[in-house]
């Protein structure tokens, strides 16, 4: 827990780091991580002799969830790698990039990559592990697009692609989940009792292949990993090296024990493994590209690894273990010196190289010991693990015939794979040397971290057989118990040192006729792609999409009401058909009062539907709003009433600033159209009263409610139900709602920013002279003064309705609703809307200072275990609950949301203010003409709310080219 909680610090303080120390931030983070990785290694001794070092704490505790983190064989060597490789990639940046390049978010990134791959190493929950599984799909999206314009599409091949796998891994969690009662990884993979069902393990089995195949590049998955080659260098050599790619060779590893006698499992890996092996090392030796030949020779590597997982058997397990080690040394050596090579001669393409070896001699050799080792010739690692594989693959179960096509397949990858890796050396350090004569060999800061992944493979590969006790632990916590590991410097003649000669030697053959061989591979090309697959795949989901939601994409509201009214139908039909029981409510259903209000509702509909006049039907239709909310106080929901009718009214104002630029009536519709509308409303109706009657009564109060109505004061201190649900026990929906509130406001503000509305009353000529009965001005002077007196009253009133709620009808939405209703009032009783003080409320950070309360409100709750979750203290005789001040949050983020709305629909654009007399006629007909013209609408003029004063058009800051 301490190693990844330093890491996550570490990740958020890169950002500032590199403004700081520029590319050399690098230096302190591969410190940090060099550290780590040393308190990790130190481990090794407690690992060898079969200690699990384990951590645990509550995270969902409902669940049964625990932020659980364990470290055993197989976690401690991807965690070095994670660590290790991830520290010398930090130090290769700090030289890799430019002097002037701060790198901010690339740091940011990267660390956050590494904290996410070092948390799914370790941890012990599987839903932990799908967090931290989708978060290394999310950073490396934002690595590889954030590289350049063009990095877009191979971005979003990655990330869709690994999410797909990730919705995979969520399934089999769940179902797992479901089927064992936990989701602690150990217990579940201790006790296979699951694995006993007959379709509960083969369905997982195949959601973790998908996963798996989907994260690491396999067949037919494989496309999007050379594609991410748009990232840099750094991020290429850590995401092949320690990190993505790896994660689903971690989770194959985790789950064989599981499945290696599912025959499903042996089968899909070994054939996909060997194909993508096969595959990838055919399209590595089509590449002229540095960076690509070695993205699709880790696509073939990794295909090795799959392929020697699905063999099941312990020494398979001990050879994954060990291939997989080499492969992360020999990878991150050649991605790095790729960057070197092309930072130095200013190119990746062997056609453009040759000959490096005399002025790049050091490059040359730690060029060739990666190339070695991804070749397979000793005495590096790559030339041990080579032959472990080899061995592996001989042992694979099934007829007899499966044990030596699996070897042949094998082999044949590495001939292909000795093929491209000598081709990768040759073509840019052996041969005639190129035209680029200005190249020079790299600073040693430069070369050392690629130095010392090269040279560790060496040393490795002398000292193979201290890697016997290790690769026994990996077997031993993979769960096949204590099992000897034969690893020896010098190896005997045996068929998998058979194999190898041949590999060697046949790719010795293939690399002296590589003339031959480009000729033949570039010959004919494959009739498609993985990329143009996936491209048509996904513009053809993107078409179908679109045609479904044309469907319902339409402001006509029948397309709307039709589906409703038919899904409703079906719902009371199905509850009546299932017969669902009777409750018998306490008192008579129809009482004499609901018809009074029934009939009021009919009026106000009816007045709605006839009125041609767009206000009138606005004011008819919160008419209708405010009855609905009458009928909740009879009964009895006296909280829902004060919503719903507080929403009415904002709704209204809302609608009439709205309406008031567009014009008066209704335009005239067509006797059938009527028609056609007051069937479907007729129709939408009848379904709705009777599926409301049909369904009413029939359900008892159920026991979660039971519960809340006998302990929510004991629970939380308060006796309004409906607020304590809404603060205390579902905070975190209120603040999903509230934060919506808020984007709604922001939003409100982006839209009418850009779009300039024009009012009606703009035209108006600033010379009309008005009578006494339409003087605005006038008439509005009774709304000033009640506004004056009373919205004061009504702010203080929302105040107060807000400190009751806990106990009372109230609370912070309620209280933000009458509190906006008494600013609208405010601002209706300005003389000028324009100079109006509730436009001087920055609206915006209103809602940012609600919902910033709230959270940290929220964050407050995890002293008492977890987000959100209230604390109580009585101060004097009064009972303090951190629910209020979440309350006070949610006030603000509404209250902020009315003030925006205010501020871009409560102002007349431009002010329509007339003169009382007609302005003089003087100056020529053409200026005449132009004084009685109106201003342009364009923003409203409102210095307190920093918006621009409106002006004419002609004036020099209004034209094109004319900006000063």
């Amino acid at each position: 827990m301490t190693v990844l909680g330093v890491l996550a610090v570490a990740a958020a303080v890169a950002p500032l780091l590199a403004r700081w120390w520029g590319r050399d931030a690098g230096w302190p983070l591969a410190a940090v991580f060099l550290v780590l990785a040393v308190v990790i290694a130190a481990q090794l001794p407690a690992v060898l002799d079969g200690e699990v070092v384990e951590t645990s704490w509550p995270w969902i505790p409902a669940a049964g969830v625990n932020f659980a983190l364990w470290l055993d064989g197989v976690g401690w060597l991807f965690a070095m790698l994670v660590l290790g490789v991830g520290a010398l990639i930090m130090a290769y940046c700090a030289r890799y990039f430019g002097r002037t390049s701060s790198q901010s978010r690339f740091y940011l990134l990267m660390g956050i990559f590494a904290v996410a791959m070092l948390g799914l190493v370790l941890a012990d929950d599987l839903l932990l592990l799908f967090v931290f599984w989708e978060l290394t799909s999310i950073c490396s999206f934002f690595l590889i697009g954030g590289t350049s314009l063009k990095a877009d599409k191979p971005a979003m091949r990655a990330l869709l692609v690994t999410a797909g796998g990730g919705l995979a891994l969520l399934s089999a969690v769940t179902l797992l989940a479901v089927r064992t009662g936990t989701t602690q990884l150990s217990a579940i993979l201790a006790d296979t009792s699951w694995l006993q069902d007959g379709w509960t393990g083969p369905l997982v089995a195949v959601f973790i292949i998908i996963a798996a195949f989907t994260k690491s590049a396999q067949v037919p998955f494989h496309f999007w990993l050379p594609g991410a080659m748009a990232a840099s260098t750094p991020v290429s050599a850590y995401l092949h090296a320690a990190a993505m790619v790896k994660a689903g060779i971690y989770l194959l590893i985790r789950f064989t024990p599981a499945f290696s006698d599912l025959a499903l499992w042996n089968v899909v890996l070994v054939t996909f493994g060997l194909a993508t092996a096969i595959y990838g090392a055919v399209l590595a030796l089509k590449e002229y590209d540095l960076k690509s030949l070695a993205a699709f020779s880790t696509v073939s590597q990794l295909g090795y690894l799959v392929a020697i997982i699905g063999i099941g058997t312990s020494y398979a397990l001990a050879a994954a273990a060990i291939h997989t080690l080499a492969h992360a040394l020999f990878k991150a050596t050649l991605f790095m010196m790729v960057g070197v090579i092309d930072h130095q001669a200013h190119t990746r393409d062997i056609r453009e190289l040759g000959g490096l070896r005399r002025s790049m001699p050091v490059s040359a050799v730690l060029t060739g010991l990666g190339a070695m080792s991804l070749a397979g010739l000793p005495p590096v690692l790559g030339f041990y693990s080579k032959e472990k594989l080899f061995a592996g693959f001989l042992e694979a179960g099934g007829p007899g015939w499966v044990a030596p096509l699996a070897g042949g397949a094998a082999v044949l990858a590495a001939i292909l794979t000795f093929g491209y890796a000598a081709r990768f050396w040759y073509y840019t350090f052996g041969g005639q040397p190129s035209d680029r004569s200005d190249v020079r060999e790299a600073p040693a800061s430069f070369l050392f971290p690629p130095a010392v992944t090269a040279l560790a493979g060496l040393g490795l590969g002398l000292s193979v057989p201290a890697l016997r006790p290790f690769a026994e632990r990996v077997v031993a916590d993979t769960g096949f118990g204590a099992q000897t590991v034969e690893i020896h410097l010098i190896p005997g003649l045996t068929p998998d040192v058979g194999m190898s000669a041949l590999a060697i030697l046949f790719g010795l053959g293939l690399f002296l006729s590589r003339e031959r061989v480009d000729s033949l591979l570039h010959r004919r090309s494959a009739p498609t792609t993985g990329d143009a697959v996936f491209d048509r795949v996904h513009a053809t989901s993107l078409a179908f999409g679109r045609r479904v939601g044309d469907l319902t994409r339409s402001a006509a509201p029948p397309v709307h009401i039709v589906p409703a009214v038919f899904v409703l139908g079906v719902l009371a039909a199905v509850a009546v058909w299932w017969g669902m029981p009777v409750v018998q409510p306490p008192e008579p259903v129809v009482r004499t009062w609901d018809w009074l209000v029934i009939a009021a509702i009919t009026a106000a509909v009816l007045g709605t539907v006839l009125v041609r006049n767009r206000i009138a039907a606005v004011v008819l239709l919160g008419v209708v709003g405010v009855l609905l909310g009458v009928w909740f106080v009879l009964l009895g929901a006296i909280d829902v009433a004060l919503t719903q009718i507080t929403v009415e009214v904002l709704t209204v104002v809302v609608l009439v600033l709205v309406l008031r630029r567009l014009p008066v009536m209704f335009q005239r519709v067509g006797g059938v159209r009527i028609g056609l509308s007051a069937a479907l409303a007729l129709a939408a109706g009848g379904v709705a009263a009777v599926a409301t009657f049909l369904l009413t009564g029939r359900r008892e109060l159920s026991p979660v409610s039971e519960y809340l109505m006998t302990h929510s004061e004991e629970d939380t201190g308060g006796i309004n139900v409906v607020n304590t649900i809404l603060v205390d026990y579902r905070p975190l929906d209120t603040l999903g709602e509230v934060t919506v509130v808020g984007i709604a406001g922001v939003g409100i503000l982006a839209l009418l920013h850009t779009v300039r509305l024009r009012g009606r009353e703009d035209p108006t000529p600033s010379h009309r002279r008005w009578s006494p009965i339409e003087d605005p001005w006038g008439n509005a002077i009774v709304i000033q003064v009640v506004g004056r007196v009373l919205a004061p009253v009504i702010i203080v009133l929302s105040l107060w309705m807000l400190l009751r709620g806990h106990n009372a009808n109230g609370g912070g939405f309620i209280g933000a609703l009458v509190a906006g209703a008494g600013l609208c009032l405010a601002h209706a009783a300005a003389p000028d809307p324009r100079r109006s003080l509730v436009l001087r409320i920055p609206g915006v950070a209103v809602i940012t200072a609600g919902l910033a309360l709230s959270v940290v409100t929220g964050l407050f709750g995890l002293l008492d275990g977890s987000f959100l979750r209230p604390l109580h203290a009585d101060i004097g005789a009064y009972h303090f609950t951190s629910a209020l001040v979440f309350d006070v949050g949610i006030y603000l983020a509404v209250i902020g949301t009315v003030v925006v709305a205010l501020t871009r629909l409560g102002v007349p654009h431009p002010p329509t203010e007339p003169t009382r007399e007609p302005p003089a006629r003087s100056g020529t007909r053409g200026e005449r003409d132009a004084q009685a013209l109106p201003p342009t609408a364009l923003d409203g003029h409102d210095p307190g709310n920093g918006e621009r004063a409106p002006v004419r058009r002609g004036d020099s800051a209004t034209e094109p080219g004319g900006e000063q």
